[in-house]
């Protein structure tokens, strides 16, 4: 899952990276309202996390962008869900908890807080926008459990690496959608996959994440789209 930092407190910032990095997320940081919009303008996110206090904006504003641009795209079967957001604040302000509620962020934390703390809001977030908040994730004869980063097909424990187990759960929270190699690549292996000059090698991590699963004893849900991409999905 793909995750964007905006906070202008060094050393904050590189903790809470280096600690979510070693949860498996793939981060992106910006310091600064204008490096966040670029940001935004760049890539999709899974999940925001949005200081207030910024050294040239405020991260309201950043929600309201964010927000402005949500309504103004035309809604496709292959947009993707729309981020979670999470706000994070020096002082416990009612009033700004409440104006981003009201903007529709679905958390708010404020300083100091523990970073197993954060993660947890995160994987809460993660949830209620991709798996409609079920602690466990089922789909077709795959079950996984996020907490306990199990996966189990018919009950029968599964045994991923890191990318392929990242790479499922996109494919989880986007079944029945067509995505493409660059938006699969750039989701569970992040930003420097900018310079990549082909995305062939995403083929071996699909291909040894379908074996395992067909393996296992799961129908192939992984439908190659020659030219286009891949689809994870129940039909034929």
């Amino acid at each position: 899952m793909k995750i964007l930092l905006v906070e202008d407190e060094p050393a904050l910032l590189i903790a809470m990276r280096q600690f979510l990095e070693e949860e498996g997320y793939v981060v992106t940081t910006a310091a600064s309202f204008v490096k966040a919009t670029q940001a935004l303008n760049d890539y999709d996110y899974d999940c925001l996390v949005v200081d207030i206090s910024l050294p040239d904006g405020n991260g309201l504003n950043l929600i309201r962008q964010l927000k402005g641009n949500d309504r103004s795209a035309k809604a496709t079967t292959a947009q993707m869900a729309q981020p979670g957001l999470i706000i994070i604040s020096a002082k416990d302000s009612l009033d700004d908890k409440l104006v981003g509620l009201e903007l529709g962020s679905d958390d708010y934390i404020t300083k100091p807080f523990h970073l197993p703390e954060l993660n947890a809001r995160i994987k809460s977030v993660l949830r209620r926008r991709f798996f409609g908040g079920n602690n466990l994730i089922s789909y077709g004869d795959i079950t996984v459990d996020p907490l306990a980063h199990r996966v189990n097909v018919q009950e029968r424990s599964l045994d991923l690496t890191e990318k392929e187990y990242h790479l499922l759960l996109f494919f989880l929270a986007n079944t029945n959608r067509l995505l493409t190699k660059a938006a699969i690549a750039e989701y569970v292996w992040g930003d420097h996959m900018d310079g990549a000059d082909s995305h062939d090698f995403l083929y071996t991590h699909i291909k040894n994440l379908r074996r395992k699963l067909i393996d296992a004893g799961c129908p192939d849900y992984v439908r190659t789209r020659y030219g286009a991409g891949y689809m994870f999905s129940t039909a034929p």
